[in-house]
């Protein structure tokens, strides 16, 4: 048998299955808590409110400038509970995996998760592993259940959004959805482009106890646009973003005019979107400015009264509807 690659036997529940996993992932996600021999484990009880989100991974090249869908994984669950304003806790994580990938691959990939899950300081307390026949899988598919605590009291909700409120982004948009793109080699397109994939918890920790502080997200999949649309849609105002104070790449902005690409429904994979009182965004900026991964924050907009739209306002000083995305120009990127 090939030893090199995965198998459909890596998947049936016997000695190759067992040694996948002691060998690859308990040697990198062990920790005290996972007995991968246990078909459940007891969590420490907690202080505060316990948070949990799920979601899943795929993203194809499986290796992109700037993360892999291992490091990619974590980030995008730890940002989930960060952006709610928890500190996640605990990971249980499956993965779905092709047979034919290289066993080598597996290695490096879960290495980079355990990594990422070591830097944010969670720890992977169960997980699952799959195997699907060759062509029925995009290599490797992760899906990551995250639990956390929100010891914050600051309550976030779009029900506190009011006209008046300033919309504020910590950093430029649409760098993951072109380096993934641009990772493809489509189009005859390459460039040094990275993706901006990287966990958001040191952003959401320094805002969050603001009491002025509305609500926070992360835009992934759908990029800005679509979480002004939630905003809009939630609220029953109108978001109004300026054109001219949205943070673009130059890469990003080429490549959009170049295939007619959209920057504002591109995903983010290591930014926030917040909105805040007006009097507050001044405090609230000069904290991400303190940090590295929010140098390049500013105010995008504001909320307006009625509508429920979103709107783009021109340099020229005209007015257009961003309407709601409906087709996926970048399949399979987070």
């Amino acid at each position: 048998m090939d030893d090199t690659r995965i198998l459909l036997a890596h998947g049936n529940g016997g000695r190759l299955m067992r040694e996948l996993i002691t060998d690859i992932f308990a040697r990198h996600l062990g920790n005290p808590l996972l007995d991968t021999d246990a078909d459940a484990v007891a969590l420490p009880h907690v202080d505060g409110d316990l948070m949990v989100t799920t979601d899943g991974f795929t993203v194809d090249p499986l290796e992109f400038p700037g993360g892999n869908i291992g490091s990619l994984a974590v980030h995008g669950a730890v940002n989930d509970l960060a952006v709610a304003g928890a500190d996640p806790l605990y990971f249980t994580l499956s993965a779905l995996i092709e047979e034919g990938l290289e066993i080598a691959k597996l290695d490096h990939f879960i290495a980079s998760f355990a990594r990422a899950a070591r830097q944010n300081h969670v720890a992977v307390v169960a997980g699952d592993t799959k195997v699907v026949r060759r062509g029925e899988g995009g290599g490797l598919y992760l899906t990551v259940t995250s639990i956390g605590v929100r010891r914050a009291g600051a309550q976030l909700a779009m029900n506190r959004i009011v006209p008046g409120d300033v919309v504020l982004v910590s950093g430029p948009v649409g760098d993951h959805g072109i380096a993934v793109m641009l990772a493809r080699e489509q189009f005859g397109l390459a460039g040094t482009l990275r993706s901006d994939s990287a966990s958001v918890l040191p952003l959401a920790r320094a805002i969050r106890d603001f009491p002025d502080l509305k609500f926070m997200r992360d835009p992934t999949r759908g990029g800005l646009a679509t979480v002004a649309h939630e905003i809009a849609r939630a609220s029953g105002h109108s978001v109004a973003l300026e054109q001219n104070a949205v943070p673009l790449r130059p890469e990003v902005v080429s490549v959009c005019e170049m295939l007619g690409y959209d920057p504002y429904f591109l995903a983010c994979e290591g930014r926030i979107v917040a909105v805040v009182d007006p009097f507050a965004a001044g405090d609230v900026l000069a904290r991400w400015h303190a940090l590295p991964e929010g140098r390049d924050a500013c105010i995008i907009g504001r909320i307006e009264v009625g509508g429920g739209r979103v709107i783009l306002e021109t340099p020229l000083g005209g007015r257009r509807i961003l309407d709601e995305l409906e087709d996926d120009p970048l399949p399979r990127i987070c």
